[in-house]
């Protein structure tokens, strides 16, 4: 993707150093963070410096890769590494071809699979707009819930990578855009790649989408997914099911736009998927700019109160119209099998 005119991936390492966008800065400041060491690289991913499936993965690949060029037990970082984000499957994906490698080839194996993952998920989040975007029409307005696009993958997206690609072929598309508490990668991610692209986006708080949907100014519904179960289950950001939910009793078509790495062939149902929950500070305390630019940090929630906060929830797999993958849209029933033919 541009930024004033350069291109950048969201990840991605020099020498033994891990680049990230800084994407708990954006959308006020668009910075790149450096991270020299697997434990640096680690802190990164639990921190949400990098954030989403696809970059998840290529992170933790690159740290992995680090792993293997400073420890003598690679065992350490490998442990490491899938303690940052328990439901992301791209992580453990990833993780594991670089582990892989690097046990069979050493080093610079390691670090070689690592570039290999990080190119796979670019060409694989392309090859999911291609097949997207032949779902939509002209005029269409399409929902979104937190962010799938470019800024979670290492290039292009999924979620968005249809919708990139039909703006590209000249279709006229209007974008509803989930806020997507409590951390709003909708309205501070999403809509800055969306309004980047030239692409026609409207923020909306995250509990307008049922109204949308019954003024019948929703076409369909496009997230991503960071977990999916082998009968199609699939987990998202938490808010997803809903949208879900909603989406089935309107007639609306709902889809999954993930990659095969994503797909864990192993994990039966959505049951079995680990659900992360993050820290209550997320929910009480909020952060943002004032007009000077100037950050703040702010409670929103009455004092002395508590929160739960759960990062994901699991939409059941007969909610979803199909799985855009790099490979064409399946039926969520074939998940796993799908999984295991391409992988």
């Amino acid at each position: 993707m541009l930024v004033n005119g350069h291109h950048y991936r969201t990840v991605w390492m020099e020498q033994s150093t891990v680049h990230m966008i800084e994407q708990n800065l954006l959308p006020f400041t668009f910075s790149v963070a450096e991270f020299p060491s697997c434990a640096a690289s680690c802190a990164a991913i639990c921190n949400m410096t990098v954030r989403g499936a696809g970059a998840i993965g290529a992170a933790a690949g690159y740290a992995m890769a680090q792993g293997f060029l400073e420890e003598d037990d690679p065992n350490i970082a490998r442990t490491m590494i899938c303690a940052t984000r328990p439901t992301a499957q791209n992580l453990f994906y990833a993780v594991n071809r670089v582990w892989q490698a690097g046990i069979t080839g050493g080093k610079e194996a390691a670090v070689a699979e690592a570039e290999a993952v990080a190119n796979d998920d670019a060409e694989a989040s392309r090859r999911i707009g291609q097949f997207g975007a032949e779902l939509i029409n002209d005029g269409n307005n399409i929902l979104t819930h937190c962010n799938a696009g470019w800024l979670a993958f290492v290039d292009y997206g999924t979620a968005l990578s249809p919708i990139y690609l039909a703006h590209e072929a000249g279709k006229q598309i209007h974008v509803w855009v989930d806020e997507t508490r409590p951390r709003g990668q909708g309205a501070r991610l999403t809509a800055w790649e969306l309004t980047q692209a030239g692409i026609d986006c409207s923020i909306i708080a995250d509990n307008a989408s049922a109204h949308f949907m019954a003024q019948g100014k929703v076409d369909m519904v496009i997230v991503g997914a960071d977990r999916i179960a082998a009968n199609g289950d699939s987990a998202n950001k938490i808010g997803t099911l809903e949208k879900a939910i909603c989406a089935n009793y309107f007639g609306i078509p709902f889809y999954i736009a993930a990659p095969t790495a994503t797909i864990d062939a192993a994990c039966s149902d959505g049951t079995a998927i680990p659900i992360e929950e993050r820290s209550a500070d997320e929910v009480l305390w909020q952060q943002g700019v004032d007009e000077q630019g100037a950050a703040h940090t702010i409670r929103v929630a009455a004092p002395q109160a508590r929160a739960r906060n759960p990062a994901f929830d699991v939409t059941p797999a007969k909610l979803i119209r199909g799985i855009i993958t790099e490979h064409g849209i399946i039926a969520p029933s074939i998940a796993g099998s799908t999984a295991t033919q391409k992988q």
